[in-house]
């Protein structure tokens, strides 16, 4: 991989769930439970009908939040603080990967289709708070999640980065084509590799990408 290929990039923006831990942990088993149990709460549905919900509106929406507002009009609020209050326990501190975000030059950023305020407990369990420069929840873009084209206009134009410049890593391959549409350098981070002309690299270890890319 030619180090090159990052050289003009000056902003790093980093999804968070199964980017900056690794999906061993399972964190986001322990928010579907919380989201099915939600569904089945407010909608008044049965668990199965509940987790066919929820698995549609990812589906067609991009988030289940996104189905949800669309077609039931949720207040995304209450939402958004029940399903994320999750044990953080799975989670260990990675200071080598701390290490090499704290080296990247420019500004590095976090743009999660979570909440803010889930992204710094994820962070502060990780020991990666204070490395970013901004952390973006699904707040910051209206509630519009990626993959949707608006939302990363959204949150982008609020932070100021120009895409040109810029680099964004994903575990979800559909969220890579609006920034690879945009300009941006694309970094699919997941344990197998997807072919897709919208990814530029694949990696199943961010801590070692990192330390290749870097000037």
């Amino acid at each position: 991989m030619p180090r090159d290929a990052f050289s003009h990039v000056d902003t790093w923006v980093f999804d968070l769930d199964n980017t900056l831990y690794p999906p061993e942990a399972r964190l986001f088993d322990l928010i579907e439970v919380r989201m099915t149990n939600w569904v089945m709460q407010e909608l008044k549905v049965d668990q199965p009908e509940a987790d066919r919900l929820r698995r549609k509106y990812w589906h067609e929406h991009g988030t289940t939040l996104a189905g949800l507002m669309r077609e039931h009009d949720i207040d995304p609020a209450p939402y958004l603080v029940d399903v994320h209050d999750i044990s953080m326990d799975s989670l260990t501190p990675d200071p080598d990967l701390a290490a090499e975000i704290r080296s990247l030059p420019g500004r590095r950023i976090v743009y999660t289709n979570g909440c803010a305020p889930y992204a710094e407990r994820v962070l502060a369990a990780r020991g990666l708070s204070g490395l970013f420069d901004a952390v973006y929840g699904v707040e910051h873009a209206d509630f519009l999640p990626k993959p949707d084209r608006a939302a990363f206009d959204k949150v982008f134009a609020t932070d100021g980065l120009n895409p040109a410049s810029a680099a964004m890593f994903e575990d979800d391959a559909r969220n890579l084509s609006a920034p690879f549409e945009m300009g941006m350098r694309t970094v699919h981070v997941a344990p197998a590799r997807q072919h897709a002309a919208h990814i530029d690299y694949h990696t199943d270890d961010l801590r070692g990408f990192l330390g290749r890319v870097k000037a």
